[in-house]
């Protein structure tokens, strides 16, 4: 697979650069160090929580998927107020 090497655009090769997807060990180690530098940093989430409807926020809350049907009605949202 070719593809460009994300710190100095040299071209890359997956079967010849046991670097890939970096050219070398220096843009490797770059790559390395912009991390802890924090100079990337991982994007947020694609959702929020707060606006997601009351069975998939449950289940989301739950760690489990929102397609297992609705919960019985005894389970709580943790923000949920008790009345």
């Amino acid at each position: 697979m070719k593809y460009n090497c994300p710190i100095c655009k040299a071209t890359t090769d997956s079967e010849k650069d046991v670097d890939f997807p970096f050219c070398s060990e220096r843009c490797r180690l770059l790559d390395l160090g912009a991390w802890a530098a924090e100079k990337y940093v991982v994007s947020e989430p694609i959702f929020d929580e707060e606006e997601t409807p009351g069975p998939d926020r449950r289940a989301l809350c739950e760690g489990r998927p929102a397609s297992e049907g609705e919960p019985n009605k005894s389970t709580r949202i943790p923000d949920e107020p008790i009345h």
